[in-house]
């Protein structure tokens, strides 16, 4: 899709559902992160986005005071700092799962309400169902609008671009099962946390496992080229369809795809190199 995303602009994307976008573009987050605001007589914001004031008061502007909860797909700082801020201004509930203690995280998230596995927000006009899909968090929740089978993924489901899955709190292996496990729900949209929406749901999720397994082959096929390899050697051969500036991430899912087929018994690691196992 060649339509520009524009920050700060409310944007109805379904009867239900308007997207306003944050200011904050960069190589992790592409256009921004986008906030989600659900219903109308009273409104869900999903992902309130890091501390701008200038983006609260735009989705403000959009809800017209009418923001009752405010809910979060994970901890990290480009989608949840924000909600404090919100709750300030709306007195809003705040729905989350609390921060795992590694990684980057936001540590003013203080939920008022913990979130759990399929609990569902029941409204007049909605319903709002918790799936927890750990992988690139072990936090991380994605949400079910069921009026519209619509799925709003966080970071785990991205439009352009593939998830980084950063060791220790990021694992491969509850990936790769999350994203196999949202193929049992009446999904037909994605609504990811950053990008346009994505239409076809299930042919995405299919085409995100396929081309994580495809890299872990690569893995393989590096390994039994160069008999064994640390992490800088290994991400040139299996990334090596991806630019230079994208190594520092890529190898942060390198090692996370290491590490899973470590448990899968296919590699072992011997002080700082990696080869297969016997």
């Amino acid at each position: 899709m060649s339509t520009l995303l524009k920050a700060g602009e409310p944007v109805p994307v379904s009867e239900l559902v308007t997207r306003v976008l944050a200011r904050n573009p960069g190589m992790m987050t592409g256009p921004g992160t986008n906030s989600y605001l659900v219903g109308h007589r009273e409104v869900a914001v999903i992902d309130p986005g890091p501390v701008d004031e200038t983006h609260i008061e735009a989705i403000l502007q959009a809800t017209k005071g009418r923001i009752r909860w405010v809910l979060v797909t994970h901890t990290h700082l480009d989608h949840s700092p924000g909600a404090q801020l919100l709750i300030e201004k709306t007195g809003a509930e705040l729905i989350a799962f609390e921060q795992p203690a590694e990684g980057f995280q936001d540590n003013t998230c203080q939920p008022s309400k913990p979130a759990q596995h399929r609990h569902t927000l029941e409204t007049e006009e909605f319903s709002l169902t918790a799936l927890h899909t750990p992988g690139h968090a072990s936090n991380h929740l994605c949400y079910l609008l069921h009026a519209e089978a619509m799925l709003f993924t966080g970071d785990h489901i991205m439009q352009g671009s593939t998830v980084v899955i950063a060791p220790t709190d990021g694992n491969m292996t509850h990936y790769l099962d999350s994203l196999s496990d949202l193929k049992q729900e009446s999904i037909d949209r994605l609504a990811p946390g950053h990008g346009h929406l994505i239409e076809d749901a299930t042919k995405e999720i299919d085409k995100l496992i396929s081309h994580r397994l495809m890299r872990e082959q690569k893995v393989i096929e590096a390994l039994k080229q160069l008999g064994k390899g640390d992490l800088p050697l290994l991400l040139k051969k299996v990334y090596d369809d991806v630019p230079i500036f994208l190594h520092p991430v890529a190898q942060l899912s390198l090692h996370a795809h290491l590490i899973r087929l470590a448990e899968l018994g296919r590699v072992a690691r011997q002080q700082n190199d990696w080869l297969l196992s016997e």
